[in-house]
C-alpha cells in the first residue's frame, strides 16, 4: 500500500517553534497524507533533558483496512568523530539492547561484510548509535514487538565511506476504515551521562562502555562522582580517587615493595655469583635457586600483589576515558580540558619522568636482557601518553608519585638505602 513514509513531504501544522521563557516543553507537530492514511508526528522537546518524545497518530481515512509499520532509523557514516584520536580505543558505531541478550556491539566492518550478528527481534530494549562521549537511542515501548536490521548504504572501498543504519521496524496491528492507533517512542540524543542514562530505560547506561571490566570500573565512577561533590573538580577528585585507592592496596603495595628490598639487598651477591659462573649456566641456576632459599626471597614476590591491582586500575583507566563529565572539565592552570592532551605536553613528561624514577628504584634484573628491557617498556608506553587525555595522564603521575613514596619509605625500613639504579648497557 502507498502509505506515508520518509519520500512523503510532511507539514509543519503547529504554531510555536520555540521555546519560550518560562516554558519548560514544547510540541511540534508535522503531518502528511498518502494513500487515504494520515500520519501525525508529535515532536516533545523538554527544557534541560536529551530526550525527545516522538508520538506517530495513523488515522485511516479511507475504505479499506490498512496494516502499517513503524520504522526508525539512526544513520551514521563510518569515521570517528571529529577530533577523536586513535589512541583512545573507544567504540564506534551501532549497538542494540535486549533482556535476553543484553548489550551488543556491532562493527561496522561486520555490517560491510553482512556479518553482524547482534539480536534481531524482540519485545524490548533499544537501538543506539555511540561514539565516544556522546549517544543517539530510538526506544520504543516494553511489549512492543520489534524487528532490528543494520546495513551499509553508499558502499565505498572502505569502511569509512560507507553510511550505516540501524534501523526498527515495528508492525502495528491491522486499522480499520475510520480507525485510527498512536504510537509513542523516545529519541535518546545526548551525551553518556551515567547517572541520567539509568534514569530512562534499562540498560540505556551500557551506552557508556567500560568494556569487560564493568563489574570494576562502575564502583569506581560511583566512587569518583561522590569525591566530586564535595571537592567539586574533576581533576582534584581524581588525584583523591588514586589516593584512597593506594591506601586500601597499601599493604599488597608493602609486601610487594618488601620483596623487591630483599632481591636489592641481595642483587650483589647474586651478580657476583652470575659473573663467577658465566660460563657453567646449569650450575648458576642452581646458586641462584640457593641463594634465594638462604635469603628467604621469592623473585616472583612483587610481581604477584602488583597484578592484582592491574584490573582496577585498567577499569579506572576506562572510567576516565569514557566520562563525559572531564570534556572541558579544568584543572588548574594551564589544564582546561581534562578530555584533551595537555597543549604544552608537561604532563606526559612528568608521567615519563616519574615512570623512569620509578622503574630506576627497582632491583636491576640479573639478565642483561630483561635490565634492557625493564627500561625500553616504560620509555615506549610513556610515548603513548603524550596523546591521552591529560586526565588519563594525572591519573598515572598520582599513582607513580605515591608508589614512589610508599617504595622509598619500606625500602628505608627495611634498611636497604633508596638508590637509583641507572642502565649500563653495553
Amino acid at each position: 500500500a502507498a502509505l506515508p513514509n520518509h519520500y512523503t513531504p510532511m507539514k509543519l501544522v503547529s504554531g510555536a517553534t520555540t521555546l519560550e521563557a518560562g516554558t519548560d516543553s514544547l510540541q511540534v507537530r508535522f503531518e502528511a497524507e498518502n494513500g487515504g492514511v494520515k500520519l501525525a508526528k508529535i515532536y516533545t522537546l523538554k527544557r534541560g533533558q536529551y530526550t525527545i518524545g516522538v508520538r506517530h497518530d495513523i488515522a485511516n481515512a479511507g475504505s479499506a483496512t490498512v496494516s502499517p509499520q513503524l520504522y526508525l532509523q539512526l544513520v551514521r557514516d563510518g569515521n570517528p568523530a571529529r577530533g577523536e584520536s586513535k589512541w583512545y580505543f573507544t567504540f564506534t558505531g551501532p549497538a542494540v539492547y535486549t533482556d535476553a541478550q543484553k548489550f551488543q556491539k556491532v562493527d561496522f566492518a561486520d555490517i560491510k561484510k553482512k556479518k553482524a550478528d547482534f539480536e534481531k527481534s524482540s519485545t524490548n530494549g533499544y537501538v543506539a548509535m555511540v561514539q565516544h562521549y556522546f549517544a543517539s537511542a530510538w526506544i520504543l515501548p516494553e511489549g512492543v514487538p520489534r524487528n532490528v536490521s543494520m546495513d551499509a548504504v553508499d558502499i565505498g572501498a572502505s569502511v569509512a565511506d560507507c553510511c550505516y543504519r540501524a534501523t526498527i521496524v515495528a508492525p502495528l496491528e491491522p486499522i480499520a476504515a475510520g480507525a485510527s492507533k498512536v504510537m509513542d517512542a523516545k529519541l535518546f540524543v545526548g551525551p553518556q551521562e551515567e547517572k541520567m542514562l539509568e534514569s530512562l530505560t534499562p540498560g540505556l547506561e551500557l551506552l557508556k562502555d567500560y568494556g569487560h571490566l564493568t563489574i570494576l570500573a562502575k564502583p569506581l565512577y560511583w566512587l569518583l562522582d561522590k569525591l566530586h561533590s564535595f571537592i567539586l573538580n574533576w581533576g582534584w577528585s581524581i588525584v583523591g580517587l588514586v589516593l584512597l585507592l593506594k591506601i586500601a592496596f597499601y599493604w599488597l603495595n608493602a609486601k610487594a615493595y618488601s620483596s623487591m628490598a630483599k632481591m636489592k639487598a641481595i642483587n650483589p651477591k647474586v651478580m657476583e655469583m652470575r659473573e663467577r659462573l658465566k660460563d657453567n649456566p646449569q650450575q648458576m641456576q642452581q646458586e641462584m635457586m640457593k641463594i634465594y632459599r638462604e635469603e628467604k626471597v621469592n623473585p616472583l614476590g612483587g610481581c604477584f600483589p602488583i597484578m592484582v591491582q592491574i584490573p582496577v586500575f585498567i577499569a579506572l583507566y576506562w572510567v576516565l576515558l569514557s566520562s563525559v563529565e572531564m570534556r572541558n572539565a579544568p584543572w588548574l592552570g594551564w589544564i582546561t580540558d581534562l578530555s584533551t592532551p595537555d597543549p604544552y605536553f608537561i604532563l606526559p613528561a612528568v608521567m615519563t619522568l616519574t615512570t623512569l624514577l620509578q622503574t630506576a628504584l627497582n632491583p636491576t634484573p640479573p639478565d642483561p636482557m630483561q635490565a634492557k628491557l625493564m627500561w625500553f617498556m616504560p620509555l615506549i608506553f610513556s610515548v603513548m601518553f603524550f596523546f591521552f587525555p591529560a586526565g588519563l595522564v594525572m591519573y598515572w603521575i598520582t599513582n607513580n608519585v605515591l608508589s614512589i613514596a610508599q617504595q622509598w619509605v619500606i625500602n628505608t625500613r627495611m634498611g636497604v638505602p633508596p638508590q637509583f639504579n641507572l642502565p649500563k648497557f653495553k
